[in-house]
C-alpha cells in the first residue's frame, strides 16, 4: 500500500510543475507558498497537539526537518520561474541517485547492487526524457540544489520518525509551519515587494483552483504519505518509487502548458517507470530487518553518537 501510495504521489508531483508555473503568473513565489503552507498549516492544527511533551532537541530536529522543506521549497519554485516545466521535472529525478550517497553517508545503510542499478537506470531515463541534451540556467540550478535537498531531506524524516515517537500528520503538520512562516518571515525581511493583496476569486478561479489543487494534493496528501512511507521503508527506496515523477511532469507540461515531448523522451520515460518497478519487484528480496520500521528500543544511539 505504501508503494502504490507513492506511485500516486509521484503523478501528483509531476503535475505541479506545470500548475505552479501557471500560478506564478498571478501570484508571487513567497506569496504563494506562504498561502499553500499556511492552508495547510491550519487545517493540521489538530495534530500539533502531540508536540506539546516533546524535549528541547526534539523540536529542534522537528523544525530543522522544515528548514530543510523550506529550502526545498524556495529552489524548487522559483526555479520553476526560470526554466521549463518539462525541464524541472527531469532535473528534480536526481534525487534518486543522490538519495543512496545521502543514506549510506549519514544513516550508514549501504544502497544494494540493485538499488545502484535502479537509480543508475533512473538518471538515463531522465537524461532521454530531457532530449539527451541539457542547457544549464540559473533556474535549472536551483533545481539542482532542490534535488540534492530533497535527498536530504528524506534520510532526516527518516531519522526524525525513526528516533521519535511522533506520528506522519505530526511532522507534515510542523513542516508545513515551518515553510509558511519562513516565507512570510522572508517578504518582511529582504522582500516586502511580494506582499500583495490576494487575487479576486472572480477574476482568477484558475489560480485558487490550482492553490486548492496544490493544497490537497500535492502537499496534504503527498508529505503525510512520503512521511508515512519513509517509516515503513528506506530511503532510496522511497526516492526509487518517487522516480516516475518526471514521467507525470512531462506528460502535464506537454498537454497543459504545450511542451512538446520528443519519441527520445517518451522512450527516457519508459526507463523511469522500469526503474520504480524494478526497485518494487527487487525490494521483495530485502532483509526484512531493513524494511521493518525499527522500534524506539532498537534504535538507542551509541554513547558517542550523534542524533539529528
Amino acid at each position: 500500500m505504501a508503494d502504490l501510495l507513492l506511485l500516486v504521489v509521484a503523478l501528483i508531483w509531476g503535475t505541479s510543475y506545470g500548475v505552479v508555473k501557471n500560478a506564478l503568473l498571478v501570484y508571487p513565489v513567497l506569496g504563494l507558498l506562504a498561502l499553500r503552507f499556511g492552508i495547510t498549516f491550519f487545517v493540521l492544527l489538530p495534530a500539533l497537539r502531540g508536540l506539546i511533551h516533546l524535549r528541547r532537541r526534539d523540536w529542534a530536529a522537528v523544525t530543522a526537518v522544515g528548514l530543510i522543506l523550506l529550502g526545498i521549497f524556495l529552489a524548487e519554485t522559483i526555479g520553476v520561474s526560470l526554466t521549463s516545466a518539462s525541464n524541472a521535472a527531469f532535473l528534480i529525478s536526481l534525487c534518486v541517485v543522490a538519495t543512496p550517497l545521502v543514506e549510506w553517508a549519514w544513516l550508514k545503510r549501504a544502497p544494494r547492487p540493485l538499488e545502484w542499478a535502479a537509480g543508475a537506470i533512473s538518471l538515463l531515463g531522465a537524461f532521454l526524457l530531457g532530449g539527451g541534451a541539457f542547457v544549464f540556467s540559473w533556474g535549472d540550478a536551483l533545481i539542482l540544489l532542490a534535488a540534492l535537498l530533497r535527498a536530504v531531506n528524506v534520510c532526516a524524516t527518516k531519522r526524525v520518525m525513526r528516533d521519535r515517537n511522533l506520528s506522519p500528520l505530526m511532522v507534515t503538520s510542523v513542516q508545513a509551519g515551518v515553510v509558511s512562516f519562513g516565507c512570510i518571515a522572508l517578504m518582511l525581511a529582504i522582500s516586502p515587494e511580494q506582499l500583495q493583496p490576494l487575487p479576486s476569486l472572480t477574476g482568477h478561479s484558475i489560480f485558487w483552483g490550482s492553490l486548492l489543487y496544490l493544497v490537497t494534493g500535492c502537499t496534504l496528501l503527498a508529505f503525510f504519505v512520503q512521511n508515512y512511507a519513509v517509516n515503513q521503508s528506506s530511503p532510496t527506496r522511497v526516492a526509487l518509487l518517487m522516480g516516475s515523477e518526471p514521467v507525470f511532469g512531462a506528460i502535464f507540461a506537454s498537454l497543459w502548458l504545450g511542451e512538446r515531448l520528443s519519441v527520445l523522451g517518451w522512450v527516457g520515460g519508459g526507463l523511469i517507470v522500469a526503474a520504480s518497478l524494478l526497485a518494487t519487484v527487487g525490494s521483495r528480496d530485502a532483509p526484512k530487518s531493513e524494511l521493518r520500521p525499527r522500534t524506539k528500543a532498537a534504535v538507542q544511539p551509541d554513547a558517542g553518537s550523534t542524533r539529528a
